[in-house]
């Protein structure tokens, strides 16, 4: 399987971190689906020129989320989605950006008030 997962080096984010989001990314939006296989650690680390040890633990964090189950011998597998536990991880993304979006508003100047009826506005929209 034939991941397009794109490692920026000059981000301050850790290469296995940009790993893990995209794998989630791809998984939330359906792109990976419960049972389908991700490349072995070997693939991946060739695929992207990094270590091995990296994709590992990316691939181990994922695991300990819940978002895959490796099978000794077999490989790394999508688990079976978990609703829920997807949902919330969409609700904190939301979260983070709206919280980014209200201290913008703040260092322009903007009451609370004005930031909840733009809100308001973009909702109606």
């Amino acid at each position: 399987m034939k991941m397009n997962i794109i490692i920026n080096n000059s981000s301050m984010v850790p290469i296995y971190e940009q790993i893990v989001e995209q794998i989630k990314t791809l998984i939330r939006r359906g792109e990976l689906v419960e049972n389908d296989i991700l490349p072995s650690v070997r693939t991946l680390s060739k695929e992207l020129k990094i270590s091995a040890l990296t994709v590992k633990k990316a691939y181990d964090n994922l695991e300990a989320e819940g978002f895959t189950v490796t099978v000794h011998g077999k490989g790394t597998y999508v688990a079976a989605a978990n609703t829920e536990l997807l949902m919330e991880e969409q609700k904190k993304e939301v979260e983070n950006d709206l919280e980014l979006a209200v201290q913008k508003g703040r260092r322009y100047g903007l009451s609370d008030e004005d930031i909840k009826s733009l809100f308001d506005l973009i909702l109606e929209g």
